[in-house]
């Protein structure tokens, strides 16, 4: 066979693999496109996503050592805020503890918020007593105040308080550097492992 027939056949070829090989790109990224656009974009966060522009309400409150604490305090790192009372015995230290364990895989500052769910109960003592028993003690910050004081925050967080014969709403929020609420948690799907990989996600280190 002459050289110039070979060399007409193998650009023949090479023509006809390339082909195949872009037809087979283009269907592979159609494919993506189709699961994309079927189950919206992907959330880098293993929390629940909350809706955009949603800002920590206001507030100002002292926590277990008398100090004041504010909205203010939330800027410039990131925050994790529960709810807890400090005589409970089963799903509040437990709580507390996906939250250590979140802190103690952290390099960087996080803003460790509890908001007391039960305020006729819990006092600065023992609310330090509750902090000291779960290991956080000067990692937490457990703010007190009337059932008035308080009543803002939990309708602002969706949260129903203690009852005498009804549990309260066990929940985690992660707010970003800019005070803005970004991840929910219901504190049974909580741990250490998942809010820390959130609260990376919004900039802790």
């Amino acid at each position: 066979m002459r050289p110039r027939w070979i060399a007409l056949l193998v650009a023949g070829a090479a023509l006809a693999f390339a082909a195949v090989v872009l037809a087979a790109t283009r269907a592979h990224h159609e494919a993506n496109d189709l699961r994309g656009s079927a189950s919206g974009p992907a959330s880098h966060f293993n929390g629940a996503l909350l809706p955009a522009g949603l800002r920590v309400p206001n507030f100002n409150l002292k926590d277990q050592d008398g100090r004041e604490v504010s909205s203010r305090t939330l800027l410039g790192r990131p925050a994790v805020i529960t709810f807890l009372y400090s005589h409970c015995h089963d799903t509040c230290p437990i709580t507390a503890q996906q939250v250590k364990g979140a802190l103690d895989d952290l390099r960087g500052p996080v803003t460790a918020i509890a908001i007391s769910v039960d305020p006729a109960h819990d006092t600065p003592g023992s609310a330090r007593r509750f902090l000291a028993k779960v290991g956080m003690t000067g990692r937490m910050h457990f703010l007190l105040g009337t059932r008035q004081q308080l009543a803002p925050l939990w309708r602002a967080f969706a949260i129903r308080p203690q009852l005498p014969h009804e549990e309260h709403q066990a929940r985690l929020v992660l707010a970003d550097t800019r005070g803005m609420q970004r991840v929910g948690y219901p504190a049974q799907q909580a741990t250490p492992e998942r809010l820390a990989h959130d609260l990376r996600a919004l900039g802790a280190s």
